[in-house]
């Protein structure tokens, strides 16, 4: 992590002010929190729902050595090392950046609408038996978590793995110039934030912002299946090299042989062989985002077997849990758009050896003018001999239980408006032996049904 003394890092963060007596002291890493801050930090007072200045004093007498304060503020603790910024998020931004061009390490930034979590966890994981990794904690991938986790980086790390997502345009290009990244991955365009960016050539060039940051002479990787990525990428003017994965054969990195089951996938890429211990097979797609990259680094076909066995991927995407009672659940209620939850419908279905099967489906947000639609797509989607019931919750899930009552039994489908009501209903039906799928996005929350199913 970043340790420098305060003289530096007030240069780091482009600061003035900061008294003579305090220039030699130490700071070691970050914090946001003044909950959470550890010995030595620099505590850096955002202003979000709640103003960080607020807990400068409380942050401090926690063990922090120094804060930095925005000159808007009023009332600033003198007696304290305070280092004064124009702007707080600023200021943490350009110290990441700062920080970032003293480390010697490879950085991988991933991006994409959706499986950029689950391709993080996948390079790490793969990458760990060859190199020492950092790795984005979690998905501290915003405009605060991307800086923190740079911030978090050791000077022995030999590669950092860091996620980028976003919610408008800008936001990756932001934090491509702070990570400045020697490869860049893309998983996929999907339609998550139509809300906010109106289309999905919007969506793509949002994402391509990634390479603005990207070191001369370094490669993007990026689903090749995507016409609006290939037509994007041939226009890049900048010295870098390309290469593509996905399911059509003209990629460089394409699926031959595929089988999935409950116990992952198994396939091949050329001649070589793999197995990915994880449910669904549109996970294959970040797999091979991951040999792409793992390939690159000169790691070979076993390497990337071992890597892909001790995987371990962030919580409620397809994540797999008993229940004392005998029945299964797969909690993906992490996030939702149209493309996700037809995949883990798609996966949910093909799944074998259960009793009844039961999607508990809701609201997708952010996708515009075009939500109502969406959500219908997904109720006609649904395969009434291959899933028992139906629940859905939320204005917007109505929809998707409205299209899917048309193919479905008098009974099997039923919407609700509030998660209580619809738990009720699961916990009075649900047996041992059946097997219930949780997905929507992540502002329903719908991970919060878990502890009264359970």
């Amino acid at each position: 992590m970043i340790c420098h003394n305060l003289k530096v890092i007030e240069m780091m963060t482009a600061g003035s002010g900061l008294s003579v007596g305090f220039e030699d002291l130490m700071i070691h890493g970050v914090s946001i929190d003044s909950r959470t801050v550890k010995s030595r930090n620099l505590f850096i007072p955002i202003i979000r729902e709640l103003d960080g200045h607020d807990f400068v004093e409380e942050a401090i007498s926690r063990g922090a050595t120094a804060s930095l304060w925005q000159k808007d503020h009023p009332n600033p603790p003198v007696h304290l090392p305070l280092i004064y910024v124009d702007d707080c998020l600023n200021a943490l931004q350009t110290l990441a950046a700062n920080y970032r061009r003293e480390l010697s390490i490879q950085v991988i930034a991933v991006t994409g609408s959706n499986g950029k979590t689950t391709t993080k966890d996948m390079i790490n994981s793969v990458l760990q038996t060859t190199y020492s990794v950092h790795k984005t904690a979690g998905n501290l991938n915003s405009q605060i978590g991307v800086p923190l986790t740079i911030l978090e980086i050791d000077q022995s790390s030999e590669v950092a793995v860091i996620e980028m997502g976003m919610s408008e345009r800008g936001q990756i290009d932001r934090l491509s110039r702070i990570a400045q990244p020697d490869i860049a991955v893309i998983t996929m365009i999907g339609v998550s934030h139509l809300s906010s960016l109106g289309s999905r050539e919007a969506i793509a060039a949002a994402k391509l912002e990634i390479t603005n940051g990207l070191q001369d002479h370094g490669v993007l990787i990026y689903n090749g299946d995507e016409p609006l990525l290939t037509h994007a990428v041939a226009k890049i003017n900048k010295p870098i090299s390309t290469f593509r994965f996905g399911e059509g054969d003209s990629n460089d990195y394409y699926a031959g042989t595929m089988l999935t089951n409950s116990e992952g996938s198994f396939f091949t890429v050329g001649d070589d062989s793999f197995h990915l211990p994880v449910l669904g097979a549109h996970n294959i797609s970040n797999a091979l985002a991951t040999i792409a990259v793992a390939t690159i680094l000169g790691i070979g076909p076993n390497e990337i077997n071992a890597g892909f066995s001790k995987l371990i991927v962030t919580g409620m995407r397809m994540e797999k849990i008993i229940s004392p009672f005998g029945y299964t659940i797969i909690n993906d209620a992490w996030n939702a758009s149209p493309n996700s939850m037809r995949a883990a419908i798609r996966t949910f279905e093909d799944l074998t050896g259960y009793g009844r099967k039961f999607v508990v489906l809701g609201d997708m947000l952010e996708l515009g003018e075009q939500e109502e639609e969406f959500h219908r797509e997904i109720g006609r989607h649904l395969d009434s001999a291959k899933i028992d019931y139906v629940y859905t919750v939320g204005s917007l899930g109505n929809y998707i239980a409205v299209e899917a009552g048309k193919s479905f039994q008098n009974g099997h489908v039923r919407s609700f408006l509030d998660k209580e009501a619809l738990t009720k209903a699961l916990r009075d039906m649900v047996n041992q032996d059946d097997i219930i799928l949780l997905k929507a996005s992540r502002g329903v929350r719908l991970e919060t049904i878990l502890k009264d199913l359970l």
